[in-house]
C-alpha cells in the first residue's frame, strides 16, 4: 500500500536517567518502519517541588518539549516514562493535567494511543503505570493499543514486556541493556500503533 502524505505518530516521555529515552527512539523507529509514517519525538520538562516548570522553555539537548500541538497534529500517541512508586512520575502528569481544554474540544477523541514504562526492579510497579497512564488517554477519548501474545516475546520474556505495554528492567543503569525481548517489542509497539493509526486515516 502507497499513501502520498506523511502522518505521525507522537512518541512522548520523561526520561530523567535516559532509559525511557532509548526505548522512546527504538519505538520511534518501530513507527517508522511503517510506510507513510513518522515518529515526531518529545519530552517533558522537570518540574519543581511546587509543581511548576523549572526547565528553559528549551532543552539544551534531545528533543524539544511537547506541547499540546503536538497531540492536536499528531495522528496517534505512544506515551512513556519511568515507574515512580507505582504510578508516572509528576513532570508527565503535570503535562497531561494541561490538557483539558484537548479533552473539552474531543481533540484526541479516536486516536490510538499507547504507553511503555522502566522499572528498576522486577516487580516495581511496572503494569500499574502503565495502566495509570491509560487513565487520561481514556477520557481523552484515544483507542488503547497494547501488545498481542502473537508478539512471542511476551512469552519468553525474563526481563520487561507486558499486554499492556512495552517495559523495561533496568537495574543497574550501567550494565542493564535493553534485552533482546525487551528491544523487539518497543519496535513491535512502535509498529502497531503506526499501522492502525494509518488505517484509521
Amino acid at each position: 500500500m502507497t499513501t502520498d502524505k506523511t502522518h505521525e505518530i507522537l512518541v512522548l516521555y520523561y526520561s530523567p536517567g535516559g532509559t525511557t529515552a532509548e526505548m522512546a527512539n527504538i519505538i520511534a523507529r518501530g513507527v517508522e518502519e511503517i510506510e507513510g509514517m513518522q515518529a515526531r519525538v518529545r519530552t517533558v520538562p522537570a518540574v519543581s517541588p511546587v509543581t511548576e516548570q523549572s526547565e528553559d522553555p528549551i532543552p539544551e539537548d534531545g528533543p524539544l518539549y511537547a506541547s499540546n500541538d503536538d497531540l492536536i497534529e499528531c495522528d496517534g500517541l505512544i506515551l512513556g516514562c519511568p515507574t515512580h512508586f507505582g504510578n508516572m512520575p509528576a513532570a508527565m502528569k503535570h503535562f497531561i493535567d494541561n490538557t483539558s481544554a484537548l479533552w473539552m474540544g474531543g481533540k484526541l477523541a479516536g486516536k490510538p494511543a499507547a504507553v511503555f514504562s522502566a522499572s528498576s526492579s522486577m516487580h516495581g510497579g511496572q503494569e500499574s503505570t502503565l495502566l495509570t497512564m491509560m487513565l487520561p488517554l481514556l477520557h481523552h477519548g484515544m483507542l488503547i493499543v497494547g501488545l498481542p501474545y502473537t508478539e512471542t516475546e511476551l512469552i519468553e520474556t525474563r526481563t520487561g514486556g507486558s499486554p499492556y505495554g512495552a517495559t523495561r528492567l533496568t537495574g543497574d543503569p550501567e550494565t542493564s541493556a535493553l534485552s533482546e525481548e525487551e528491544r523487539k517489542l518497543c519496535l513491535a509497539l512502535g509498529k502497531r500503533v503506526a499501522d492502525i493509526a494509518r488505517k484509521l486515516s
